[in-house]
Formats: C-alpha cells, sequence, structure tokens
C-alpha cells in the first residue's frame, strides 16, 4: 500500500501549483474601470494638485494691487482749486520755506506787488519766472530779480529781508502757486511791467492789465 502517500503528494503538488498559477493571472489583470483606485494612489494625485505654500503665496501677492502714496507735491500738482485763493490757501498752510529760490521769487512779490490783488502777485511772479526761460535773462530766479536796473527795491545787488507778517506769509504761498504751476498766470508770457501811475512809453505788445500793473511781452 505504498503508493498512497505518493498519490497523496503528488495531489499536493497539484493542487499548489493551481494556487499559484492563479494568483499569478489576478496579478496580471488591470482592475476594472468602476474600481477604485488604491489609496496610495488617489494621495499621490492629491499631492500634485495643491501648490506649495510658497507657491501660493506668491501667487496672493501677484493678484494684489499695490498701491502707494503720492508724494504730498504730486498731490498738490494734481489738485484742482475752484478760485486762485483755495490755491493760496492751500499753499498758507505750509510756511517751513528753505529754498532760497522760492525766497527770492517770494521778495520780489512782496516788494513789486504786496498791495495788489491775488492776481496781480500771481502776474509778478510768472514775470519773474518768465525771464529765468526766456533766454533774455539770467537762467535762476535770484540772479533774475538782483540783476542790476531791474528791480527798485534792490541794494547794492543784496535782497532785503521782509517783514514776518501777514503779507510776507502770503507772498510766499504766491511764490509757491507760481512756481508750481497750480494756476493760469493772467499775465501770460509777459517779461516785463510798470505801474499804471508810471510815464513809461515802451514798444512792447502790451499783454495784460492785472491791478496797478501794466505787463508787456
Amino acid at each position: 500500500m505504498k503508493f498512497l502517500p505518493r498519490a497523496a503528494t503528488f495531489a499536493a503538488v497539484t493542487f499548489c501549483a493551481g494556487a499559484l498559477a492563479n494568483a499569478a493571472t489576478l496579478d496580471a489583470n488591470p482592475l476594472p474601470a468602476s474600481q477604485d483606485a488604491p489609496v496610495q494612489q488617489i494621495n499621490v494625485s492629491l499631492r500634485q494638485d495643491v501648490p506649495a505654500p510658497q507657491a501660493a503665496a506668491a501667487s496672493q501677492q501677484d493678484a494684489r494691487e499695490i498701491v502707494q502714496p503720492l508724494p504730498q507735491d504730486q498731490i498738490e500738482e494734481d489738485a484742482d482749486y475752484a478760485s486762485l485763493s483755495a490755491a493760496v490757501a492751500s499753499q498758507e498752510a505750509d510756511q517751513e520755506v528753505s529754498d532760497r529760490e522760492l525766497t527770492c521769487l517770494a521778495t520780489g512779490i512782496y516788494y513789486e506787488a504786496k498791495s495788489e490783488p491775488l492776481a496781480g502777485q500771481l502776474a509778478v511772479a510768472d514775470v519773474i519766472l518768465n525771464r529765468t526761460t526766456s533766454g533774455r535773462f539770467p537762467k535762476s530766479v535770484c540772479s533774475v530779480v538782483t540783476q542790476p536796473g531791474q528791480f527798485s527795491f534792490v541794494r547794492g545787488g543784496k535782497l532785503p529781508t521782509p517783514p514776518a507778517n501777514a503779507q510776507w506769509r502770503r507772498a510766499l504761498a504766491i511764490a509757491q502757486v507760481a512756481k508750481k504751476d497750480l494756476w493760469e498766470s493772467p499775465a501770460g508770457d509777459a517779461l516785463y511791467f510798470h505801474a499804471r501811475y508810471s510815464k513809461a512809453s515802451w514798444n512792447r505788445a502790451r499783454v495784460a492789465t492785472v491791478g496797478n500793473h501794466i505787463f508787456y511781452r
């Protein structure tokens, strides 16, 4: 009866071989399209769709509009004023002036037109500024004002020191309005002026009469 152990052994070997073949067949077949993917594969897909923290922050930074405040002088230059008085008042709030050219311009306004209306003071300021760009006079405001034989308040090429009163503060404000071109000049491109009571007879084109001054080109 020795054939029984051999038969049992053969059967066991055959069963194992069949099981291995069946397992190999299952591994070789892909998952059906309707079957869910393994958890590891889902996790990999999610990691690819979520941007890195640095990239997300950069994207948000680019999406935001960065607004820088405008410098104060640019705000004033772009401002629209209802009147010359409003433009002057806006400059009177800041009287800390360290610009020598502005001081020379204000001095010319003060001594030539401090009793004139605002438009007349602005016209005098514009005459001085027009001279600096005309090519016929010095190129700086201080040099124009102190040029010999031009303004009677100048003595020995030196400017007097105006008193620190309301008229001086107004002259400083007018000088700033003129220099920043915050209001249109009533005298246009005038280069000369004299008082209306003056007997001067100039062979020049008259531009305007503002207050007690007549302006010429």
